[in-house]
């Protein structure tokens, strides 16, 4: 049945009715919905609470801050706060007695895929920034959810430092990592488009002892408790650094990247299997990731414009490593690069012996294509 996310505690006709072995979400505004619904039935999942604060920036930055781990200084600008001044000019007392200095981040309160997340290194470029935040969040396609958090911006200082991905699932408390992701491309602004998502990781076993044991934090921070997560965090020489946890899987067709063995490996599976086997209560005991390593690459949008097509495919699909090239555009289709983009035009995976073999693959791979993209031209009118 269809189902409307703007109002998640809504009750749902029929739903009461049904009978469920478990239940599950794959995005952000579903998780909440399907939190509601799992409290009313009594089913086990993440708190309404727990995924309210985990999609939250501002909620889950307190609720890390509170149980002691390394958080950047931040704090949140109204969109109406101010009108006739320039944005940092009204704002500079504030971020002075908060300590936030430059570079800073600017980044919409609940968006997510690094959309609307931009870097500002002055006074001009943050009001360049929180203007076209601001843009971005008057826009019919986020004002349709009505939400009271897309009405503010959040800004933090900047974090420098290597980040990293990890997936994972809890039962009923207990968190079990399925795989840590390296992001081998630097994400130090003034966009934080992520491209390569590669495992297992090449950290020292000690780096990943510390990404574990802060997303372990970080879940028992926000209450997460059964279901999946995805957790993204920065390493540097002073810690980890949480930026999210979502109670949801990782996002887009990135799942394809992950592949699972259970007992003699003779028969691997996907993690929406993984997943579903998980929410009806099936058991998992030595399920693992399987051996071989594996990556993908989320194709960027070069420039705005039309989509029209794409070259190179074959070519991508010959370089050594390389499992699939999966194109989501439609011929038509109007592409907009981050920070106001909210996709990507396709998905490229690999799988090698090790995870440098690919990366090397994916980039080659990626080499290989040309997105036809024609500009949009201006309405005259």
């Amino acid at each position: 049945m269809a189902v409307s996310f703007e109002d998640p505690a809504a009750p749902l006709e029929g739903i009461a009715e049904a009978m469920f072995d478990g239940i599950l979400a794959v995005g952000d505004r579903p998780a909440l919905a399907a939190a509601h619904l799992a409290e009313s039935l009594g089913l086990s999942f993440h708190p309404p609470a727990a995924v309210a604060a985990a999609r939250n920036k501002f909620l889950s930055r307190g609720c890390f801050r509170s149980a002691g781990m390394k958080v950047p200084k931040y704090l949140t600008i109204p969109l109406e706060a101010q009108t006739n001044t320039l944005p940092y000019a009204s704002q500079a007392a504030r971020l002075e007695s908060s300590g936030i200095g430059f570079p800073c981040v600017l980044k919409p309160l609940g968006l997510s895929g690094s959309r609307g997340v931009i870097r500002a290194n002055n006074p001009s470029e943050f009001d360049n920034a929180f203007g076209r935040i601001r843009k971005l969040l008057d826009h019919p396609d986020v004002r349709q959810f009505h939400d009271p958090q897309d009405r503010l911006i959040q800004v933090e200082e900047f974090i420098p430092g290597r980040e990293f991905a990890i997936e994972g699932i809890m039962t009923r408390g207990s968190l079990q990592v399925l795989a840590i992701f390296d992001k081998p491309d630097p994400l130090d602004g003034p966009f934080f488009e992520e491209t390569i998502y590669v495992t297992p990781s090449r950290e020292s076993s000690s780096a990943q002892a510390a990404l574990i044991e802060a997303t372990e934090q970080a879940v028992a921070a926000l209450g997460l408790y059964h279901g999946p997560i995805h957790a993204e965090m920065r390493l540097n020489d002073d810690g980890v650094w949480m930026l999210e946890v979502a109670g949801r899987p990782i996002g887009g067709l990135c799942a394809g990247a992950l592949r699972f063995c259970q007992g003699d490996h003779s028969h691997s599976f996907s993690l929406e299997e993984l997943l579903l086997r998980h929410a009806a209560s099936q058991d998992l005991r030595g399920v693992a990731r399987e051996p071989a390593a594996s990556g993908v690459l989320m194709i960027p949008v070069p420039r705005p414009g039309v989509y029209t097509g794409i070259v190179g495919v074959e070519s991508a699909l010959a370089c050594p490593g390389v499992t699939r090239c999966e194109i989501t555009a439609k011929e038509g289709q109007s592409l907009l690069p981050l920070p106001e983009g909210a996709g990507y035009p396709g998905f490229l995976f690999a799988r090698g012996e090790r995870p440098e073999h690919v990366e090397l693959s994916l980039r080659k791979a990626h080499a290989c294509l040309a997105l036809s993209i024609s500009p949009v031209l201006p309405i005259v009118k």
